[in-house]
């Protein structure tokens, strides 16, 4: 494997700061995460952000398809060099932005969940991890590097700073563990942090018992606004988030069995559930 340095300056191109690229240069570590990722010799992989193809490559030596985005023009003409040197020919390599991305026809087109991989930039994370979410019925797994303090985020339990409305919604609906950290040194050009690979997969039921699509936009709603002013309480958050009065807010919470005075980052994606359904009879919403 040329190293991404190499490349990089043969081909007259600088990794972007803006779009947070960093590109891994070890082989033995993109082959650990593909087998990591569990692919199947039948499985159609998704790559969110191909880059210059140490994963898409490792994937592509375990799966029977690979669907490579990348966003960057200059690393996907690259990458398509590289690809046809190699005669890697079970690429199939999209000039896409993953932001964009039409989930059901990819889906479509695979004739069944995939499998999702990818070196997710910092900058585009939660964006990416939140689309994610919405399209879970379209994906089996899911396995991702990203930087430590956003595995860190997923991961955390409730009562601290990195609990949060992303912690929340991904816990009510996906497994979530963590796999390996790798090291700055192992990037190019070298990040000033660790990186953390997180392996995502749908629940079979959520954590919070939801009736139907209204349900669970209602429960977003709640948990947006309850951690949208992290420092008030329960209570005023809600209130200010729902464009709710206090009373009507603190009522609900007492219904739920919690007490109005607690943060949002006390409590458990149950309970902000409860929450949610108290909420709903004043909201028009069914909530089971």
């Amino acid at each position: 494997m040329t190293h991404p340095g190499v490349l990089l300056k043969t081909h007259g191109l600088h990794a972007s700061k803006r779009r947070g690229q960093n590109f891994l240069c070890q082989p033995a570590t993109a082959s650990a995460i593909a087998r990591a990722a569990g692919i199947q010799a039948g499985d159609v992989v998704l790559e969110i952000g191909a880059g210059l193809g140490a994963l898409t490559c490792a994937c592509a030596e375990l799966a029977a398809r690979v669907v490579a985005l990348e966003v960057d023009r200059g690393l996907h003409a690259v990458l398509a060099g590289l690809l046809a040197e190699r005669g890697i020919a079970n690429v199939d390599l999209r000039l896409a932005d993953a932001l964009d991305l039409d989930w059901p026809a990819i889906a479509a087109e695979a004739g069944g969940p995939l499998v999702v991989v990818g070196n997710l930039p910092y900058a585009i994370s939660s964006p990416l991890l939140f689309n994610l979410l919405e399209n879970r019925a379209l994906w089996r797994s899911a396995t991702l590097m990203v930087q430590r303090e956003v595995a860190t985020r997923l991961l955390a339990a409730p009562g601290g700073k990195d609990y949060g409305r992303l912690t929340v919604l991904m816990q009510t609906w996906l497994e979530a563990r963590p796999g390996m950290v790798v090291g700055p040194e192992q990037f190019f050009p070298r990040p000033a942090v660790d990186s953390q690979v997180l392996h995502l997969k749908p629940l079979e039921a959520p954590l919070v018992p939801l009736a139907g699509p209204a349900a669970e936009e209602w429960f977003s709603r709640v948990v947006k606004a309850a951690f949208s002013q992290r420092r008030k309480t329960l209570a005023n958050s809600l209130a200010g988030g729902l464009n709710r009065p206090r009373e009507e807010a603190a009522q609900a919470i007492a219904a739920a069995g919690l007490d109005p005075g607690r943060r949002a980052e006390t409590l458990q994606p149950q309970e902000l559930g409860r929450v949610a359904a108290a909420l709903a009879p004043s909201m028009g919403q069914g909530v089971d």
